[in-house]
């Protein structure tokens, strides 16, 4: 009846969402879930729900989570962040599970996922790319696994994959393998094929549902790049102290707790991104890092940094603790301090900027590479 209208509107929130330089004004009832919430802001965003993670206080929120039973209040400020690949396309209607295909020129993708024809097959074995990405695919053709040592990369990025068989293997030359944006778990990777690709450099598999990574990771010695964002991680094998020759690793918005101490074995690290995390603490072999330029560490739990990083990692010019614990009056404290702020500065040409508050927090607004 009307007369319950009121009520119902003293129960809704206005919050403000910070996403892209920008922030979102939006009101929802007290009572909804942060799934809720992600489907109100897809047509303010442009970012499908599964695409959006939304942090709050360093924390990650689940979408189950009521926002009656949460810390969020009227006017609170929710960072989102969202997934690449994860656009939705004006007037196009989400569907969970399914990976929309263009209208346009979905005749065409559907028939390659069944057939591929003489010419895209002479193509790929001629250049070594096989470029397949979006292409509305549920399974690899099996055309793929005929062009063996002739493939250098296999690009299978934004389909419906259910699996990587341990074929895979047989592109025994392969040096770049694009994974992202499917739904690929644990048990639907054929690890065995896969980690036996011993020439690969490049390997990314953001966005996808993987919980845990292989042991066998450590045998692709010649790896440069790891990219393992937007999964659902909760650690990294010890085995990656192998990679020496590794210089980037993403692995941000995941669920880890811990980072192996074998991390300082990847001595040829340039760039880590740790960020959206639920580390606590970080292992001092971080220290070994000397060729480290690049750590993202934001919105994680940490309340400190390794005692030798400064002072050890000697190139280290960008650093992002946003959403952490730590303050500027901790870093002053570290030996080597000095020298990575005079980098820093030179690098960005810019001073810091700190909220001033009990908490000492860092400014949300200051820059993020700092």
């Amino acid at each position: 009846m009307d007369h319950q209208a009121p009520k119902q509107d003293a129960s809704r929130l206005k919050l403000n969402i910070k996403f892209s330089g920008r922030s979102i004004p939006v009101e929802i009832g007290g009572d909804s879930t942060i799934k809720d919430l992600k489907s109100l802001l897809q047509p303010l965003t442009n970012v499908l729900p599964r695409g959006q993670k939304l942090i709050f206080k360093g924390k990650v929120l689940s979408d189950e989570l009521r926002l009656a039973s949460s810390e969020i209040s009227d006017g609170s400020k929710i960072m989102l962040m969202a997934s690449q690949g994860w656009s939705s396309e004006e007037g196009a209607v989400g569907v969970p599970g399914v990976r929309r295909v263009n209208d346009i020129t979905r005749g065409k993708k559907e028939k390659s996922e069944t057939s591929v024809t003489k010419s895209q097959l002479e193509r790929w074995k001629a250049t070594g790319v096989i470029a397949l990405s979006d292409y509305g695919l549920m399974t690899i053709p099996e055309e793929v696994w005929t062009c063996g040592p002739s493939a250098r990369v296999l690009d299978v990025s934004q389909n419906s994959l259910l699996e990587v068989p341990a074929a895979v293997g047989c592109l025994s030359s392969m040096q770049k393998l694009l994974l992202n944006g499917n739904h690929l778990l644990d048990k639907s990777i054929g690890w065995e094929g896969l980690t036996s690709l011993k020439l690969l450099t490049v390997l990314s598999l953001n966005q996808n549902n993987l919980t845990m990574l292989t042991s066998a990771l450590g045998a692709l010695t010649c790896l440069k790049q790891l990219h393992i964002a937007s999964n659902k991680l909760t650690c990294i094998p010890t085995e990656i102290g192998s990679l020496t020759e590794l210089q980037v690793l993403k692995a941000q918005n995941n669920r880890l707790t811990t980072i192996p101490t074998s991390i300082g074995g990847c001595v040829s690290l340039v760039e880590v991104d740790i960020s959206c995390n639920l580390l606590a603490e970080l292992p001092q072999t971080f220290g070994n890092l000397k060729s480290l330029k690049a750590l993202y560490l934001g919105n994680n739990g940490l309340k400190s940094l390794p005692n030798t990083l400064f002072k050890m990692c000697s190139q280290l010019s960008i650093l992002d603790l946003h959403g952490t614990e730590i303050t500027l009056d901790l870093l002053r404290q570290f030996e080597g301090w000095e020298s990575f702020d005079e980098r820093r500065r030179l690098k960005h040409k810019k001073q810091l900027d700190f909220r001033v508050t009990g908490s000492s927090e860092f400014d949300e607004g200051a820059d993020k590479n700092w």
